[in-house]
């Protein structure tokens, strides 16, 4: 973690305090189980990069802690998600009554438009 100065419109407060985080997670060398490591490095994220290195950058806060409680709970929201195994969907049928219900009421609002056009002889 490094503490750098944060970007953006400011006054005289910014320019002079580093209050933005700068957080780099290496992930082959983190003690998380193996895994989960070949799991994040698979893992399609443009905070990840191809040395297996995850950057985030938190600066939404004027404090430095409240920058580095940010980026923190940010990297385990990241590391959660990814470790996360997705329920395999089971695929269904939709139900005959279901089918003919709806085909009833497409028939109905049909017959409703119908009686709409003008009546020629």
């Amino acid at each position: 973690m490094q503490a750098i100065r944060a970007q953006g419109a400011g006054g005289q407060h910014v320019n002079k305090v580093a209050s933005a985080i700068h957080l780099r997670f290496d992930i082959h060398a983190s003690s998380l189980p193996d895994a989960y490591k070949q799991r994040l490095l698979q893992w399609a994220d443009q905070r990840i990069s191809s040395d297996g290195i995850i950057v985030i950058k938190a600066q939404q806060h004027r404090s430095q802690e409240q920058n580095r409680a940010a980026a923190l709970s940010r990297l385990q929201a990241l590391i959660r998600s990814a470790i996360a195994i997705a329920r395999q969907r089971r695929p269904t049928r939709k139900s005959l009554g279901s089918v003919k219900r709806r085909l009833e009421s497409k028939n109905r609002c049909s017959q409703k438009k119908s009686l709409r056009k003008k009546v020629t002889e």
